[in-house]
């Protein structure tokens, strides 16, 4: 597609392993040279996608941003090659995905449920750490040419804090991917932070207020949508999680919605929410994915997921990328029904 350049900024959900989609959009995306990226807002999986390329793109421009992203997945993947969370015979047998059999997950569920990271990883050990530190150069992404937004929640206040380039460290990466279930809060000055999926997954008012772009790309991991009601307790769970998860996020596009349907937003902050464009990468895989395969990150499944995204990313480039810088391409009326 050859067109004038664009500025662009990205959405970026959490969704653990499940973020190796968004690695596959990502890497599409960045070969298209008209889009440039004006900055990105992201939570958990979606921050470490986001402080990835916008780290690698600061020291080999789009191709670096490719290269950063592959060697991330990849070390990710390695470091999870001797993990207790594996697929059982059975699933890999019938080709299935999900690690619900998993002794060792079936454990750790249950254990969860009585007992709290406090208790069981005592010491707050955590290996993605190390892959940060790894994998991204914190002094540099300072500067990237890319602005980052990554949304932590609050303990205390229950408020989403964004950091932002020059605040970015591994240990806010880790905090906005911190699910209290799983893993002791993260202090950062002084405040204990959670998955930041609590209060905006991910967190669109920064991508409004500080960039110059008016095109927002969506790339969701939590369906907002999933049919049939769920029944066992994984499923219900798994639910409550996307609904959670997905609230902040929909309740912004919806105040989008509603200032687009006034006569005269005026010329301050309403005018700037109303004339953005949303646009929503199509991502139906998600919803044949249940919870617990979100911490399988074998490189088979990391990789399928990937060329999953690239195939999304070259479906909405296809069906909508004419309407970038032109008109959303997303019907956000339909959020006001039943308003």
């Amino acid at each position: 597609m050859d067109r004038s350049p664009l500025l662009v900024d990205l959405a970026l959900q959490g969704g653990g392993s499940h973020g190796a989609f968004t690695w596959g959009v990502l890497d599409r995306l960045l070969e298209e040279s008209w889009l440039q990226i004006d900055g990105i807002s992201g939570t958990s999986a979606g921050a470490m996608n986001a402080a990835v390329l916008a780290d690698g793109y600061a020291a080999g421009g789009a191709q670096g941003a490719r290269d950063a992203l592959d060697r991330y997945w990849r070390t990710v993947s390695d470091a999870a090659r001797f993990s207790p969370f594996q697929r059982g015979p059975l699933d890999r047998l019938l080709g299935r995905w999900t690690i619900d059999t998993s002794p060792m997950f079936v454990g750790m569920d249950i254990m969860s449920r009585l007992f709290s990271p406090y208790d069981l990883n005592p010491g707050n050990v955590n290996p993605l750490k190390k892959i940060l530190d790894e994998s991204i150069d914190f002094e540099r992404l300072k500067t990237s040419p890319i602005r980052l937004f990554i949304t932590a929640t609050n303990v205390r206040t229950g408020r989403g804090r964004v950091f932002r380039n020059g605040e970015i460290s591994a240990d806010v990466l880790l905090a906005s991917a911190c699910l209290p279930t799983m893993f002791q809060a993260i202090e950062i000055d002084g405040e204990a932070y959670w998955d930041g999926g609590y209060s905006g997954n991910p967190t669109m008012t920064p991508l409004v207020r500080e960039l110059s772009s008016d095109d927002t790309i969506l790339i969701p991991i939590n369906p907002v949508e999933r049919p049939g009601t769920p029944r066992s307790a994984s499923e219900i769970m798994n639910r409550l999680n996307e609904v959670s998860f997905n609230s902040v996020l929909l309740k912004e596009l919806r105040m989008i919605a509603l200032l687009r349907k006034v006569a005269d937003p005026g010329n301050t902050e309403g005018a700037e929410w109303a004339k953005m464009r949303i646009h929503m990468v199509p991502n139906r895989l998600m919803a044949s994915l249940g919870f617990s395969s979100k911490l399988n990150a074998e490189w088979d499944f990391l990789s399928m997921l990937k060329e999953e995204g690239r195939k999304a990313g070259e479906e909405f480039l296809a069906r909508y990328g004419d309407k970038l810088g032109v008109e959303s391409s997303v019907d956000l009326d339909v959020l006001l029904e039943g308003v």
